[in-house]
């Protein structure tokens, strides 16, 4: 599947025993990586509490389509992720609000005053 950055996606993920598995959405952080990965972000619907690597993803968030519930992006949970576990597309971040993640990401890795 053909990824884009900001786009928010759903996976499908299985356990160590290979026997079951979860489906979870996730903000594609980045696209480019060899080998058919990505590096993506887990989305939960779990915002009774916030921490400050977490952002609230609303339906105005997005410029195409959106998700079930609001949810949080949890920045300090990043991981490459291979595209085939892809299942589909659940929308499209706006720049303003990519930005918005992509600078938290910084702060909570130092690296926003870097060159």
């Amino acid at each position: 599947m053909d990824l884009k950055q900001a786009e928010v996606v759903l996976c499908e993920f299985y356990f160590s025993d290979l026997k079951q598995n979860k489906l979870r959405p996730v903000v594609v952080f980045k696209d480019n990586l060899p080998f058919d990965d990505f590096v993506g972000m887990p989305v939960s619907s779990r915002v009774g509490q916030l921490n400050d690597d977490e952002i609230v993803l609303d339906e105005s968030d997005f410029i195409e389509g959106l998700l079930s519930k609001c949810s949080k992006v949890m920045v300090r949970k990043i991981f490459v992720i291979s595209k085939q576990v892809v299942i589909k597309k659940h929308g499209t971040l706006s720049t303003q609000s990519f930005s918005k993640l992509h600078l938290t990401f910084c702060r909570y890795f130092g690296c926003e005053n870097q060159s």
